[in-house]
């Protein structure tokens, strides 16, 4: 029996309930704090990437996650020129300050780890070489890497 009526909505909430869980594993077991920290850390990637880019990583993304990656977004003079870990932390940190106190760097650690398990090497990797060494350390190793 479907929960919404419509199979593509049913999968959709399914998929996000899997990267949900996924986030929780690394900063507890609540559900709208692992929203509030997706929401944030994708934001903050999402404005350091170019529009060309954003778009390329959203289209092997959930849809509901896609949703919410677009949300609020207004592409003009993008991408920020963030070059430090530190201001893009502090991005991820601005956005969580009505959420319990969470660590910025768990966060994005925790949300790029997800995003690297449901996306394709590739893109990941894409995603990566656009970003400044300081902010593509937040990134999982590739696996088979020495750092595995």
């Amino acid at each position: 029996m479907s929960a919404t009526g419509l199979a593509v909505f049913d999968k959709t909430i399914q998929e996000t309930n899997i990267w949900l869980k996924a986030i929780e594993a690394d900063i507890g077991p609540d559900r709208q704090v692992a929203y509030d920290v997706l929401r944030a850390a994708l934001h903050a990637l999402r404005d350091r990437l170019t529009v060309e880019q954003a778009a390329h990583l959203s289209a092997q993304l959930p849809m509901l996650v896609r949703g919410i990656f677009f949300e609020g977004w207004h592409p003009a003079g993008k991408p920020d020129k963030i070059r430090s870990v530190d201001v893009f932390l502090d991005g991820i940190a601005a956005r969580l300050a009505n959420v319990r106190p969470i660590n910025p760097e768990v966060a994005a650690r925790s949300v790029f780890r997800t995003v690297a398990q449901h996306v394709t090497p590739g893109e990941t990797e894409k995603v990566k070489q656009m970003l400044p060494e300081d902010i593509r350390q937040l990134w999982p190793a590739p696996a088979g890497s020495a750092a595995d």
